[in-house]
C-alpha cells in the first residue's frame, strides 16, 4: 500500500457529517459562526458566570444549542443516542462526566460515584473505547497543589484527605481494570500535575503488567513533557509494565503563562506553536517506535498530526486498527478527522461529556474559548460545514 493510499482524506464532508441531520448541520453552522467571534464569546462567558452566580435558570437557552452540540446528555441514559450514532459510524465513545470545580468531600464522593457509573456502563459494550476522569473531580485543587508542591509537608488533616484521594483513584482504576476498559487520567495545570503523575504511575505499575489499562496524559505544549514521555517509557521497560499515554497539546496555555508571569517563574509553556507541534509529532513517532511497550492515544484536532499517525502505523507495518494506537477528538469538533479516520479503518474515539447543564457550563465555556483562540480551527470547521451544506443543497 502506498503512502497516498494510507493518508486519510479529511476533505470528504459527506462522510464527515453523514451523522448530522439538516437541522443539526445548520445548528453547527450557527454555533461555529458564533464561537468564531471573540467578542461574542467573551460576552457570553460573562453572562453565563453572572447567571450561575445569581442562580438564574439557563438550561432553556443552552440545551438546544451549545449543550446539545458538545454534550451527550445530562445522564448516561440520555447519551445512548449519541453512543449509537457514533458506533454506527465506527467511532467509539469515551463517557466523560464533566461537572467541575467541586471542593467539599461530599461533592467529591458524588463525582466519584458518577465516574464509577460511567465506567460500569462500558461493561460488555464494545461501543466504548475508554473511560476517563480528572483527578480534580475527586480531589480539591488546593489539596492537589499542596501534594504537588510539597508532598512531604502535608498536615495530618491534609494527609488524611490525600489518603482518601488515593483511595478514590484506586477504586476508579481498579474498576476499569476489572472490566478490561482502558481509563484515561486527564492532565491538569502544572501546579497540580506532579501529584497526578505520581497517582498515575502508581496505578500503571499496579494494573499495566500485561497491557496498558491506565493511561496518563502528556501535554506537549509544556516544553518538558516530551522528555517526560521518554523517561517514563524507559522506566516502564526497566520495571516490566506497559505505559499507557494520551498525547495532547494542552488546554491551559493562557492561564499557565499568566501565573508564571505573576509569580515570577519561568513559563512551562513552549515558546511558540511550532515547538508544540514539533514535540507532539515527535511523541507520536516515539510511541509507534516503542509500541511493544507503549499504548497511546493521540488526542488531537490537528490534521497533520492525525495524518502522521496513519503514516507511522503504515511505515511500522502495523494494522490500522492495532489496539495500542488510537486517535480521539471531542464530541462536536473535528468530525472531518474523526469520521474519515474511522471509515478508513483506524481506531477513533470521541469524548462524550455528560452531566447536569449547570454543572457542565465551565466545560462548555472552555470549548467556546478553545475554538475562538485556536488560530484557524474555527475557520476550518466553518469552511467544511458550509461546503457540506452547499453539497446537500446541490443534491436536493
Amino acid at each position: 500500500m502506498s503512502n497516498a493510499d494510507t493518508a486519510p482524506n479529511f476533505e470528504n464532508t459527506q462522510r464527515a457529517f453523514a451523522h448530522l441531520s439538516a437541522g443539526e448541520l445548520n445548528r453547527a453552522l450557527v454555533l461555529f459562526q458564533t464561537v468564531g467571534n471573540n467578542q461574542l464569546v467573551r460576552t457570553g462567558k460573562a453572562l453565563m458566570q453572572v447567571a450561575l452566580a445569581l442562580r438564574i435558570p439557563v438550561g432553556w437557552a443552552i440545551r438546544p444549542t451549545v449543550y446539545s452540540h458538545f454534550c451527550g446528555g445530562e445522564t448516561i441514559a440520555e447519551c445512548e443516542g449519541t453512543v449509537a450514532t457514533l458506533h454506527a459510524n465506527k467511532v467509539h465513545t469515551i463517557l466523560d462526566y464533566s461537572a467541575e470545580g467541586k471542593e467539599e468531600e461530599i461533592d467529591l464522593e458524588a463525582t466519584q460515584s458518577h465516574i464509577l457509573q460511567a465506567i460500569a456502563a462500558t461493561k460488555g459494550d464494545q461501543r466504548h473505547g475508554f473511560s476517563v476522569f480528572k483527578v480534580s473531580g475527586v480531589a480539591s485543587t488546593a489539596l492537589l497543589e499542596k501534594a504537588s508542591v510539597n508532598p512531604d509537608g502535608l498536615t495530618p488533616s491534609d494527609a488524611a484527605a490525600w489518603n482518601r484521594v488515593q483511595a478514590r483513584v484506586d477504586t476508579l482504576c481498579s474498576e476499569a481494570a476489572q472490566l478490561g476498559t482502558p481509563v484515561f487520567i486527564d492532565a491538569e495545570e502544572t501546579w497540580l500535575q506532579d501529584a497526578i503523575d505520581r497517582l498515575a504511575l502508581e496505578q500503571m505499575r499496579k494494573h499495566n503488567g500485561k497491557k496498558a489499562i491506565v493511561f496518563n496524559t502528556v501535554q506537549l505544549y509544556r516544553h518538558d513533557r516530551y522528555a517526560y514521555l521518554k523517561e517514563t517509557t524507559e522506566l516502564a521497560q526497566k520495571e516490566g509494565w506497559h505505559l499507557g499515554v494520551k498525547l495532547v497539546r494542552g488546554a491551559y496555555m493562557e492561564k499557565e503563562r499568566a501565573r508564571a508571569q505573576e509569580q515570577g517563574y519561568a513559563s512551562p509553556i513552549q515558546p511558540d506553536k511550532a515547538s508544540t507541534d514539533r514535540d507532539f509529532n515527535a511523541a507520536v513517532r516515539w510511541c509507534v517506535k516503542h509500541i511493544d511497550r507503549v499504548a497511546f492515544c493521540a488526542g488531537s484536532h490537528n490534521e497533520e498530526s492525525n495524518a502522521l499517525l496513519a503514516q507511522c502505523l503504515e511505515e511500522a507495518g502495523l494494522a490500522r486498527d492495532d489496539e495500542r494506537a488510537w486517535s480521539a477528538q471531542l464530541l462536536g469538533m473535528s468530525d472531518h478527522i474523526s469520521f474519515n479516520l474511522s471509515q478508513a479503518g483506524y481506531n477513533v474515539a470521541k469524548y462524550v461529556p455528560f452531566g447536569p447543564i449547570r454543572e457542565t457550563i465551565p466545560y462548555l465555556i472552555r470549548r467556546a474559548e478553545e475554538n475562538s483562540s485556536v488560530a484557524g480551527q474555527t475557520s476550518r470547521e466553518l469552511e467544511l460545514i458550509r461546503r457540506e451544506v452547499k453539497r446537500r443543497k446541490a443534491k436536493a
